[in-house]
């Protein structure tokens, strides 16, 4: 009896050690698994996108060219070295989120030749190909922000020196030397031949300013309060943070002129102070706000007015002010529910198709199923980037992987509500399709946070197995 309770423990212990064996093996393993699956990923991406600029070249030329293979091949190369560095410096990391990215990019690519060829353009003249230097250079940043941060609870040090940051980058278009105004907007800076948008940039430094202060002030904006129709409301004396951002808002809307960065901005921070709180006193509050400043600069700024006037009835002015939204519908209109096919439609006839209207544009040569592939890739962005946030281990984390998720979501949502008359049009761009080297390399930036944090979320310390 003595023998056979002596050898229980030596069988439980034999079992536990293969347990143990096979759980390292198997960390070992998974990250190999994830780089072949995002590798794999990220081929398919690139091949849609040479198929299209291929399609392209044989319905409008006849021929296959080799005009963006110099620059096509840079990108490539850009987009296989974040592969490997993600890989290297954050081994657990989503295999999603950079495919998905390297798709719309590649897409957006493929759109804009086409819009190009369309115009006429070529060389250095094209936006095919400046878009192509500068997906490279924003992937070049994503690499450098990697090797820079590699943990996010770096960027939480710095809260209050990011919300300063960007608060500077929000002023430089207002200077009277280096300010630029294009389209109406104030929200350029120029410098030589190098012009840039900083406000991009500002929208990432506001997301970690946000998630910082609502990591240490949350407690008082969640818990206190009185209940109105079921409905718990802040206090007076916690309202402070919510009008100094308004007000902010309506500062970009009056001395910018642009009515959709006010709000993303505005609606960046709300989103992420109802994930900090689970208040929805606090949307209510908020989005009342933005209603009631909207309201009143509609009525009493004239671009303003006319946004909301050309979206109230675009066809009163056809031929003027609303001429690129009547052309949009009618070039969304004539795409259908398939398309024309790529190469075959006129969305070049669309001021501006390459950046802001560039969803009308893809609408028109891929129809509307072709939308719903790009709208649906969005969609599972922004998912990979919310589930980051709901599964982090800490509360900066979570809450700045859920407000880059809704900066995309909520700039998605404002471009593709403009061009289709949901909501009055605005100037943004819708991220990675549009063109635009701004948009670009902070979009990338997203990317490349996005893919820390996921690293963060489901990396599990790992044993290495000893001979």
């Amino acid at each position: 009896m003595s023998d056979t309770a002596a050898k229980e423990p030596r069988s439980f212990e034999k079992t536990r050690t293969s347990e143990t064996v096979l759980q390292r093996i198997t960390a070992l393993r998974a990250p190999r698994k994830l780089m072949g699956l995002e590798l794999s990923l990220l081929i398919f991406a690139l091949a849609i996108g040479i198929a299209a600029v291929v399609i392209i070249d044989l319905t409008v030329q006849g021929r296959v060219t080799t005009t963006l293979v110099p620059g096509g091949v840079l990108f490539a190369i850009c987009l296989f070295a974040l592969h490997f560095a993600i890989r290297r410096i954050a081994p657990d990391a989503d295999p999603l989120i950079l495919p998905i990215a390297a798709f719309l990019n590649s897409v957006g690519i493929a759109m804009i030749y086409r819009i190009d060829l369309g115009l006429g353009l070529s060389g250095w003249a094209s936006t095919s190909i400046r878009q192509l230097v500068w997906s490279s250079v924003a992937l070049i940043v994503a690499i450098v922000v990697l090797a820079v941060v590699r943990n996010h609870m770096v960027l939480f040090r710095y809260t209050y020196l990011s919300g300063l940051a960007a608060v500077i980058l929000l002023l430089l278009p207002m200077l009277p030397v280096i300010g630029q105004e294009i389209n109406g907007a104030r929200v350029w800076i120029h410098i030589g031949s190098f012009s840039f948008q900083p406000g991009e940039i500002a929208k990432i430094l506001l997301a970690i300013f946000f998630a910082g202060y609502l990591v240490q002030a949350r407690d008082s904006l969640a818990m206190t309060g009185k209940k109105i129709l079921g409905i718990r409301f802040p206090r007076a004396r916690d309202l402070g943070p919510l009008f100094v951002f308004w007000l902010a808002a309506m500062s970009v809307l009056v001395f910018q002129r642009d009515l959709g960065t006010s709000l993303l901005y505005f609606g960046l921070f709300l989103s992420m102070l109802y994930i900090a709180t689970a208040r929805i006193g606090w949307v209510i509050l908020g989005v009342g706000l933005f209603l009631v400043g909207g309201i009143v600069a509609s009525q009493t700024l004239s671009y303003v007015h006319t946004r909301f006037a050309n979206w109230l009835d675009p066809f009163r002015d056809a031929q003027g002010g609303s001429y690129q939204m009547v052309q949009g519908l009618f070039g969304m209109a004539n795409g259908g529910m398939t398309g024309t096919g790529l190469g075959q439609g006129y969305p070049e006839i669309t001021p501006l198709a390459q950046s802001d209207y560039i969803i009308p544009s893809l609408g028109e040569e891929v129809g509307l199923i072709g939308l719903f592939v790009v709208l649906a890739a969005y969609l599972l962005l922004v998912g990979r980037g919310l589930r980051i946030g709901f599964a982090g281990q800490d509360d900066f984390g979570k809450l700045l992987a859920s407000g880059l998720a809704f900066a995309i979501a909520l700039q998605v949502f404002i471009v593709v509500g403009g061009v289709t008359r949901v909501i009055p049009l605005t100037g943004l761009t819708a991220p990675f399709l549009a063109a635009g080297g701004s948009s670009l390399v902070s979009n990338w930036i997203i990317i490349a946070l996005l893919v820390l944090l996921s690293n963060s979320v489901r990396n599990r310390p790992k044993l290495v197995i000893r001979a």
